[in-house]
């Protein structure tokens, strides 16, 4: 179960890092991909890249708990980081994304999230 845990850890952490840098590199593309499409007439470059920052610096935070600190402290970490995709579920539904992105991405995420603090405090 160790393996497996620290591999769920480190796998998403990565996934974040990887979702992080794609809305810095691929802003509108990756605003389509989160369910909620950038404003075309708008200017929302700053908010993607917000929200790549965002998603980054969870990423590496992630990573260096696990590496540094272990499997309590990276739990706690990802118990916390599960109420991101939870409202970015709510965020999806309430401006005009598909069911299908907010519970089948975001929701989905929530609860693989919440599996992997889990198996951490089992470690």
């Amino acid at each position: 179960m160790t393996v497996t845990a620290y591999t769920l850890a480190v796998v998403l952490n990565l996934f974040v890092l990887f979702i992080g840098a794609r809305f810095l590199l691929q802003p509108r593309p990756s605003a389509a991909g989160y369910g909620v499409p950038a404003d075309p007439d708008g200017d929302a470059s700053a908010y993607l890249t917000i929200k790549g920052l965002r998603d980054g610096t969870f990423g590496l935070l992630g990573l260096a708990l696990l590496a540094f600190v272990g499997a309590e402290a990276e739990a706690w970490f990802m118990l916390c980081v599960a109420l991101i995709p939870l409202f970015d579920t709510v965020i999806v539904l309430r401006h005009g994304g598909t069911k299908a992105v907010a519970f089948g991405i975001h929701f989905a995420t929530a609860v693989v999230v919440l599996i992997s603090a889990g198996l951490l405090f089992a470690v």
